[in-house]
């Protein structure tokens, strides 16, 4: 694995560079293998950077997007994350209905809804049974707390290693989230880290020793590029050796 951490100074520079590299990203995926799967991170961070993405001249037709996690609320819903990233980025340029891959959260039964959309992802990438996707691009961040996606510290998604899709738990609340499996999976994972409140996270997940099931993102480790791009405030005391 090839981690690359970048210290920037303001949160401005933090998407200019996020933006580069996801660009990137999405052209060396096409080239190589025709198109750019692309899985998105919701909360405050991204949100700049999907309005950066929507400025873009991109082969959209040639991108398709996912979510790394979902609050389980209709996408009309003030939280959740697929309706910000279409208001965002993807209702603004012609990106084709049939590209875009959201979670479902209509099910009385947030497991039904996992299921089903564990059977999507198998259908797209077309899979053997137990076999993971790669993604091109899973686009991360982190909480206070250390966790990322809907991998929250202490919670049963941590342990699940069988399954592309689970269901999380955020304070009694579920929310359908991509396994630590499926993320690792990943030719490149980008983590956009923003702000002096994630610092003390930070320093238990860089640790070369802490608990994983209380820093949950320590478990992110993808087999060919792990990003982790953070802005000053965040990253000013972080040991990245």
């Amino acid at each position: 694995m090839n981690k690359i951490v970048e210290v920037l100074p303001d949160k401005e520079a933090l998407i200019q560079r996020g933006l580069a590299v996801v660009v990137e990203k999405i052209h060396g995926a096409i080239a190589a293998r025709g198109r750019c799967t692309i899985a998105l991170a919701g909360g405050s961070t991204p949100k700049p950077l999907y309005e950066q993405l929507a400025t873009q001249s991109l082969p959209w037709e040639h991108i398709h997007i996912f979510w790394g996690d979902e609050r389980y609320v209709p996408n009309t819903h003030p939280d959740s994350n697929e309706g910000m990233a279409r208001h965002a980025w993807l209702d603004k340029v012609e990106f084709p209905p049939e590209n875009i891959h959201p979670m479902p959260t209509a099910n009385a039964d947030p497991t039904v809804s996992a299921s089903q959309h564990e059977v999507e992802l198998q259908q797209f990438f077309q899979l053997q049974p137990r076999e993971f996707p790669s993604f091109d691009l899973i686009l991360l961040g982190i909480g206070d707390d250390g966790h990322t996606a809907s991998l929250f510290p202490h919670t049963e998604a941590l342990q699940v290693r069988d399954h592309l899709i689970t269901v999380g738990n955020k304070d009694g609340q579920p929310r359908i989230t991509f396994t630590a499996p499926l993320i690792n999976h990943a030719y490149t994972v980008l983590f956009l880290i923003s702000g002096a409140s994630k610092r003390p996270a930070l320093a238990q997940i860089f640790a070369p020793i802490a608990d994983d099931t209380t820093y949950p993102a320590r478990l992110i480790q993808p087999r060919d590029e792990l990003w982790w791009l953070l802005d000053h405030a965040a990253g000013q005391d972080l040991d990245v050796r």
